[in-house]
C-alpha cells in the first residue's frame, strides 16, 4: 500500500512539474532539444526526488532500528540486502510513475507553449 501511495504521489508531483514547465519545455524544443533529452531530464528529476526520499527514509529507518527490532522476524533492521532491495524497488516504481509525465513533456507543442502567456 505504501508503494502504491509513493507511486501516486510521485506521479502527481512530476505531472504538476511538467505542466508548470510547459513553456520552458516548449522553448527547449523550439531551440532544438530532442524529445529524448526532455524525457531524460524529466526522468532524472524524478530520480533526484526519489533519491532524496530514499536517503531520508533510510536515515529514519536506521535511527528507528531499535524500535523495529522487536517487530522483525528472520531479518535484522539494518539488513543491507533488504534495504538495497526496497530502495531499488522504489526507484523502479518511481521511473514507472514518472514515465507518463515524461512522455507528455515530449509532446509539448512549442507554439502553444509560447502562446500560453
Amino acid at each position: 500500500m505504501a508503494l502504491l501511495l509513493a507511486a501516486i504521489g510521485l506521479y502527481g508531483v512530476m505531472s504538476t512539474a511538467v505542466r508548470e514547465r510547459a513553456r520552458d519545455l516548449g522553448i527547449r524544443l523550439a531551440l532544438g532539444a530532442t524529445p529524448e533529452l526532455l524525457r531524460r531530464n524529466v526522468l532524472l528529476s524524478a530520480l533526484a526526488v526519489t533519491a532524496a526520499g530514499v536517503v531520508v527514509g533510510l536515515g529514519g529507518a536506521l535511527v528507528a532500528s531499535r524500535l523495529l527490532t522487536s517487530l522483525l522476524f528472520g531479518v535484522g533492521p539494518t539488513d543491507p540486502v533488504t534495504l538495497a532491495g526496497v530502495s531499488g524497488l522504489l526507484f523502479v516504481v518511481a521511473l514507472a510513475a514518472a514515465y507518463l509525465p515524461a512522455r507528455w513533456a515530449t509532446r509539448v507543442d512549442p507554439m502553444e507553449a509560447l502562446r500560453a502567456d
